[in-house]
């Protein structure tokens, strides 16, 4: 396992993150509590030391299973979770509010059988919530020591850099993280987020870096996967990333032929090269994996043994290559001066 700064902190985190967004989901594809509690355990003994979770994942029960399997070992995690997303029926039991946030993060320290939580993420912009009330309030939680550091998820790049500036300019604790999706076949990031980042002290920690589970390698050129077969990527509804009709183009499984072709010179799986390529992403602190068993995770986990060559880097980045776009264009055309 290899660890790398968060931000512009002294913080340690490992570069393999373990997500928990199926932990005790009432499905048939989700990882019961003894499983997750497994998955848990081995991560830890591996030297995994970054764990990622959010108060609606499973309606709150993903925090409580890991909390409960925390016990005796939370001094090991840097523990995270998020708020945004509607908790309950109420009109106010949603959003980036004052009333709200104090309210869920009293809840998911109840549920992580917690008194603080390393890493507090905005899951997602909040357009009636004054910005400056949702920025002094996470500041607060630094300042009271319930939360230690805080992140973003999910903002337009001016709004993250719009609450970076208020940050700044008001004293308060900023971001040291941002979470977003960021795959070989999806990254749109770099457009803005990448650059960003960088330059601010950010540092990503990326989801969903199989594509949603295309990146597994066991989907098939023009064969459809059935929801018996392959789960998720079959049965998302069409205006959400991991759908299948976003997945299924020429360019995808160009990347995937790619991919595998790595994979078998290395005598690696295809997760394991996918994984690694997102590892090695410039601001990448920590790739958050989103295995469903056990046998999902040790695979997953062979990535943290795995440095990409320039040369494997270069082909994979080929692949994938983003369209160039206007204003982007412009800047990589123009966009540079020197001294000379």
């Amino acid at each position: 396992m290899q660890y790398k700064q968060l931000g512009r902190t002294g913080l340690l985190v490992s570069d393999i993150c373990l997500g928990s967004m199926i932990f005790g989901e009432e499905s048939a594809r989700a990882t019961p509590a003894e499983e997750a509690t497994r998955i848990i355990a081995a991560y830890l003994d591996a030297g995994g030391n970054h764990i990622d979770t959010a108060d609606v994942y499973a309606n709150g029960v993903s925090e409580e299973i890991v909390g409960k399997a925390l016990k005796g070992r939370r001094g090991e995690v840097v523990l995270a979770t998020k708020v945004r997303f509607p908790t309950g029926e109420g009109r106010n039991e949603a959003g980036l509010s004052r009333g709200y946030i104090l309210t869920a993060v009293e809840n998911s320290l109840r549920r992580l059988q917690t008194d603080y939580i390393d890493l507090y993420y905005m899951h997602c912009w909040d357009p009636l919530t004054p910005l400056e009330e949702s920025l002094r309030t996470f500041d607060d939680l630094v300042t009271a020591g319930k939360v230690r550091y805080i992140g973003v998820s999910n903002f337009a790049a001016w709004q993250m850099m719009k609450a970076l500036g208020l940050s700044d300019q008001r004293g308060w604790h900023r971001f040291v993280a941002a979470q977003y999706q960021y795959s070989l076949v999806k990254r749109d990031i770099e457009y803005e987020f990448q650059e960003l980042c960088q330059s601010e002290g950010v540092s990503l920690t990326p989801w969903g870096p199989l594509g949603g589970g295309f990146l597994s390698g066991k989907y098939q050129r023009d064969s459809r996967p059935t929801e018996a077969s392959e789960g998720r990527i079959a049965t998302t509804a069409v205006h959400t990333e991991e759908a299948w009709a976003r997945r299924n183009t020429e360019r995808n499984w160009h990347i995937l032929e790619v991919v595998e072709g790595i994979a078998q010179e290395r005598e690696a799986t295809v997760p394991q090269i996918a994984l690694a390529w997102v590892r090695a992403q410039p601001a990448v602190a920590s790739v958050i994996i989103g295995a469903r068993t056990m046998a999902q995770f040790e695979d997953n986990m062979g990535a943290a043994e795995i440095d990409l060559t320039a040369v494997e880097l270069a082909q994979l980045d080929e692949a994938s290559a983003l369209p160039e776009m206007y204003p982007y264009r412009m800047i990589a055309a123009y966009g540079q001066r020197t001294a000379d």
